[in-house]
């Protein structure tokens, strides 16, 4: 468990820079985060038992990310050992938000803050389709605390 500003971190991706995530500052370029805050959220899904059984797309939904922010703090640079720390904030009645934290290893700096939200579309009509109590259930389970629905009129 990590914490930060008061809220706590159940999960984390541990990662390295890769020399081909650098630019020709000598850092981890800015669209990289992109990436990292991806791969977090579904080694997240799958940590928190949300993947469906039958693969992530085999469910006839889909989940699109309709909103991503970045605040940059610091720099990674080749090689630098990363925890990428994710947490789901809210849940709504077809979406979701979650924030993610990097953070270097080797000393705790933390190099980007981000935010983003998900909804659930159905594949068949392509409209936005209500999370079901099992998935709140298990987000619950796994954040350790209750969620209180955010809906929008």
């Amino acid at each position: 468990m990590f914490e930060y500003n008061g809220n706590k971190f159940y999960h984390a991706t541990n990662l390295r820079v890769r020399f081909e995530e650098v630019d020709m500052l000598g850092v981890c370029n800015n669209a990289v985060y992109i990436s990292y805050f991806e791969l977090s959220r579904l080694e997240y899904i799958k940590e928190a038992g949300l993947m469906p059984p039958e693969g992530l797309f085999g469910d006839g939904f889909n989940f699109f990310m309709v909103r991503n922010v970045i605040d940059y703090r610091s720099h990674a640079r080749y090689d630098d050992e990363l925890n990428i720390y994710t947490r789901i904030t809210y849940i709504g009645r077809s979406s979701y938000g979650f924030e993610h934290i990097v953070v270097k290893v080797k000393n705790g700096e933390v190099v980007a803050e981000g935010s983003g939200v998900v909804a659930q579309v159905d594949q068949k009509t392509g409209r936005s389709f209500p999370l079901s109590d099992e998935f709140v259930n298990k987000v619950e389970k796994f954040e350790r605390k209750k969620f209180e629905r955010v809906l929008k009129k």
